[in-house]
């Protein structure tokens, strides 16, 4: 059974847009990441609310301050002190799905739980991104990183508002968390969207999660194919 065709889609960024050269690098950058989101927001609930309301925040009523995590995920990256491409490259066929996508005025953004300042937003201009993503949504722009849905809607936000029940978001992941984030948006969302495993840790969530195996990507190329017949039909 073949996927529905995308109107929108969704990329994540470490491992899913970008590679590292040095993978142990990446699994090292989101363990740290993950760990010290989650720990401010336990210190967070803690020490600021004494403990009272639910450890996940609802939706603020009127923009909030970045939490002060961000001081120690800054920390993290500056530990590495490298021009970025000197630490990713753009995974290979990535630029022929976007190209493709493009052509077909499929709107795209790149979502990441890393910081955009100084590494993000840094890969984005080096490798000329911003061609293809006029929305990025990076650490600084969330309270609530994936698996929470934030990032996504936050994206979807800037590209289309409202959406649809007719429209179809694609979301393409290497990580479990990435799918997570997937179901958890399906429930707030009007519309349908689908997760695309590139990798084997989002594969392996895929299967876990009741998805065919259409949604496991092995190559780029693959995706290409995938959507020349969808959309060129």
């Amino acid at each position: 059974m073949s996927l529905p065709a995308p109107t929108i889609v969704i990329f994540d960024m470490d491992g899913t847009t970008v590679r590292h050269l040095n993978p142990r690098l990446l699994g090292v950058m989101e363990f740290l990441d993950d760990a010290v989101f989650k720990i401010s927001r336990l210190w967070n609930w803690i020490f600021n609310r004494k403990g009272q309301g639910p450890l996940v925040l609802e939706k603020p009523t009127e923009p909030v301050k970045p939490p002060k995590s961000i001081i120690v995920h800054r920390a993290i990256h500056k530990l590495r002190r490298k021009p970025v491409e000197l630490l990713v490259e753009p995974c290979p066929g990535i630029y022929s799905v976007l190209s493709f996508l493009k052509s077909h005025k499929i709107p795209m953004a790149l979502v990441s739980n890393g910081l955009g300042k100084g590494y993000g937003d840094d890969i984005v201009q080096k490798f000329g991104l911003d061609e293809y993503f006029p929305v990025t949504i990076f650490r600084e722009d969330i309270r609530k990183s994936k698996p929470n849905p934030e990032p996504i809607l936050l994206a979807l936000a800037h590209i289309k508002d409202p959406l649809s029940p007719d429209d179809v978001i694609w979301y393409i992941g290497d990580r479990h968390k990435d799918v997570v984030a997937v179901q958890n948006a399906e429930k707030v969302l009007p519309c349908k969207i689908v997760p695309l495993a590139y990798g084997i840790n989002a594969a392996v969530a895929v299967v876990e999660k009741g998805y065919g195996p259409n949604h496991i990507l092995m190559t780029y190329q693959d995706l290409r194919d995938m959507l020349g017949e969808l959309l060129d039909s």
